[in-house]
């Protein structure tokens, strides 16, 4: 039997027809809570049982996946003592002083020393250390172009893309119909900066959360019969400076951050 080890693989056995038989809307969101056990194989109608047969899933419970994020980041900060951070500095054009190098995040300081600690001016929440100290062990260090391509047209992209519209634009989206004067302030709250008329969007904010992977959020207000919408874009130098599982979590983590800002303002 083969092993299921992530939402994807589960997405990549359906029929993607989004038939809500499943009393999900997506078959997408099936896909995630069968990865967490919510759901199982079976309750798709169009997987057949000699398919389903062939698979087996260990549910992934909250404990499951905080442990798993705990050995990551255990394993990165182990990695950053064995290297050379004077030279990460020179390679990501960022500040060495003190045995400690020190990036922007979000415009705030975040710095690492060589023995495995963090020092910040703000909360810095798990799912973002680890893509952080990626950034720093492996980042190429490539100054942007300028050109923003969606998420789906990096690298690698497509394979993430159906999880990060799920995990990342959607409830994004949700933020700015509902919140869209909060939504505009986080251009101050978060150090970012306003593009005028980008892809003609009502709003459009560059946000820094590493100082070479800026990303810009273009929300379209609803017009006439037309829906609103969002769409988030990197440079497309991102994946050299970051790996797609990270661009994934970075962004994830700040949709969270942007979704309790809001829950305190409403």
């Amino acid at each position: 039997m083969t092993q299921i080890k992530n939402p994807m693989e589960i997405f990549k056995l359906l029929e993607k027809t989004n038939c809500k038989k499943c009393n999900k809307p997506t078959c997408l969101s099936f896909a995630v809570e069968v990865f967490q056990g919510k759901k199982t194989l079976d309750q798709c109608p169009y997987l057949k049982k000699d398919i389903i047969k062939n698979y087996t899933i260990t549910p992934q419970k909250q404990s499951s996946i905080e442990q798993d994020m705990e050995k990551n980041l255990n394993n990165f900060k182990k990695k950053i003592t064995t290297i050379d951070l004077a030279l990460c500095a020179k390679r990501l054009e960022a500040k060495f002083s003190n045995d400690r190098l020190t990036l922007k995040i979000l415009g705030k300081d975040f710095s690492v020393d060589s023995k495995g600690n963090f020092y910040s001016d703000i909360h810095i929440h798990a799912w973002v250390i680890s893509p952080i100290l990626n950034y720093i062990i492996d980042g190429a260090g490539l100054a942007c172009t300028g050109k923003w391509v969606p998420f789906r047209e990096l690298k690698n992209g497509k394979t993430w893309d159906g999880l990060f519209q799920q995990r990342c634009e959607k409830p994004l989206k949700q933020i700015a119909d509902t919140y869209t004067d909060l939504f505009k302030d986080m251009i101050d709250i978060f150090k970012g900066e306003k593009v005028e008329n980008h892809y003609v969007a009502d709003i459009s904010l560059v946000l820094h959360p590493l100082p070479k992977l800026p990303i810009l959020i273009c929300f379209w207000e609803p017009e006439h019969e037309l829906e609103s919408n969002l769409n988030i874009f990197f440079d497309s130098t991102a994946e050299k400076n970051l790996n797609i599982e990270s661009i994934y979590g970075l962004v994830t983590a700040l949709v969270t951050m942007f979704e309790k800002i809001a829950q305190r303002h409403g």
